[in-house]
């Protein structure tokens, strides 16, 4: 048994840490829009919503709206300024290429239609290397609520935990269907909303050059969200980050660390869901664990394949080389690598980016396995560890058991006492998986022929996913933020 040993280090696996008085985690977009609109009714002085992309033709509540306002996001936001006098929204989104962004709502031509209070700003967000992304997902409420992770407030992402076959919600604002959608997020309040509210003021100045002053002091109770039950109380948060070098700025990798810090530490198992694996970093610290004697159980859930072709060029192949390293070191047949499917037999796309190591560390955010969410785009993750000092800490530690199980068992489509009743069976988490696996929703095991035609020129390619800035880019390709609005 190795020594428990402190994961979260302020200013090296995470940025800092901060309590939250309260802490949910939200499984799947449905639930999410639900709860971010009902927390943005309770707003008082300020919204600050940060994404890589919005699309203000979205549905909150598609299925029926039970919430005050429109139900679209762009109409919700501009008639929410109208309703509380008080009250400024801050919206920044990355700024996506014109010709991605023809087919999304967040154009200037769908920004123009619904911007029509001085009480709501809109920004384009160009302060970053060039091929880079911000990939942060943040929702701040006047400095107390504060929701981050992986699901972005666009299309193709409301599904339900079910991930039904004929869901006809799932529905495009032009009427085309899409496919099943797999998310997480979470939401805080008190000291760590408003470390958080301080990293959205951060990103504004950055992408503004204006500087937004801290919300006062608001009496009454923080804005969360009617009906979300609280997973955790009480919990101290890290917050950790990926920023790239910028000409005033030198980079920031803690959520590498991080990653490095949970596959070090783990030794019991360690369960991850990422859209992405990429990265040859953590794929070799992996393969180091498998190759150990008594090393953790590694279980990774993965979408089917990429999103889209050169996604698929580029990420699905990198995978494949990555797969065969671990399947390589993995000589003791403690790994699992699967992708959910419909009842149908349909792919359910994970973009969710989970980490759950051992019962002691749980990770929810932005970042995936691949190389750019270590160093080139911008990331934010949130993580909560137990510690010997951790007050009821073997409640949470089953706390983020409890976590892990739901997810698993959303993909198995199986009851949570049957889960419990076969983990304690075989004292293996891979085991529990194979054995309750079934032909229906369930998860599909990765093998070496499911990913046999799947190599390509672009895997592992620097261009399509680079670790970090290339070094002098800044002197020749850059304007500085505070240059373009002096």
């Amino acid at each position: 048994m190795r020594d428990e040993q402190p994961i979260l280090t302020p200013g090296e696996t995470c940025w800092q840490i901060a309590e939250a008085d309260r802490l949910a985690c939200i499984v799947d977009a449905a639930d999410y829009f639900r709860h971010a609109k009902s927390a943005m009714l309770q707003a008082r002085k300020r919204i600050v919503l940060i994404g890589w992309d919005f699309d203000t033709r979205i549905k909150f509540e598609p299925h029926g709206r039970t919430l005050e306002g429109p139900d679209r996001l762009g109409k919700f936001l501009s008639w929410l300024p109208r309703h509380r006098p008080d009250l400024e929204i801050y919206l920044l989104k990355w700024n996506v290429g014109a010709f991605t962004a023809m087919g999304r709502g967040m154009t200037p031509i769908f920004v123009v239609n619904w911007m029509t209070d001085r009480r709501l700003h809109f920004e384009m967000d160009a302060a970053h290397p060039i091929g880079s992304a911000h990939h942060q997902k943040i929702v701040v409420i006047d400095d107390r609520l504060a929701f981050c992770g992986g699901i972005d407030m666009t299309v193709d992402r409301w599904d339900t935990g079910d991930h039904r076959d004929d869901n006809h919600f799932r529905t495009e604002p032009n009427g085309n269907s899409y496919g099943p959608w797999h998310d997480a997020t979470t939401a805080v309040d008190g000291a760590a909303a408003k470390a958080i509210g301080e990293l959205a003021r951060a990103r504004w100045k950055s992408a503004t050059g204006r500087e937004l002053d801290a919300v006062g002091e608001i009496a009454g109770d923080a804005p969360w969200p009617e009906g979300l039950e609280p997973t955790m109380r009480s919990v101290d948060v890290g917050i950790a980050r990926t920023l790239p070098e910028l000409a005033d700025r030198a980079e920031v990798r803690e959520i590498e660390a991080l990653y490095l810090a949970a596959i070090a530490g783990a030794t019991a198992s360690l369960y991850i869901e990422s859209q992405y694996l990429a990265s040859r970093t953590l794929a070799e610290a992996i393969a180091a664990r498998l190759r150990e004697p008594n090393g953790p159980e590694i279980v990774l859930v993965l979408p089917r394949n990429a999103d889209g072709w050169l996604e698929q060029q580029a990420m699905d192949g990198a995978r494949r080389r990555l797969l065969h390293l671990l399947w390589k070191a993995d000589t003791e047949n403690r790994l699992g690598v699967y992708y959910p499917v419909t009842t149908g037999g349909a792919p359910i796309y994970v973009h969710a980016k989970v980490l759950v190591m051992d019962d002691r560390l749980l990770r929810v955010g932005s970042s995936n396995l691949n190389n750019r969410s270590m160093g080139f785009d911008t990331e934010c993750d949130l993580a909560v560890e137990v510690t010997a000092a951790t007050a009821d800490g073997a409640r949470l530690r089953e706390t983020i058991l409890d976590i892990r199980r739901t997810l698993i068992c959303e993909h198995l489509d199986a009851e949570p006492a049957k889960f419990d009743a076969t983990l304690a069976e075989t004292s293996s988490l891979v085991r529990t998986i194979e054995t309750l696996r079934g032909d229906g929703r369930s998860l599909r095991r990765f093998e070496p022929e499911t990913v046999e035609n799947e190599d390509s020129p672009l895997a592992e390619n620097d261009l399509m996913d680079p670790e970090r800035t290339p070094k002098r880019l800044w002197d020749t390709l850059f304007a500085r933020s505070s240059e373009r609005h002096s």
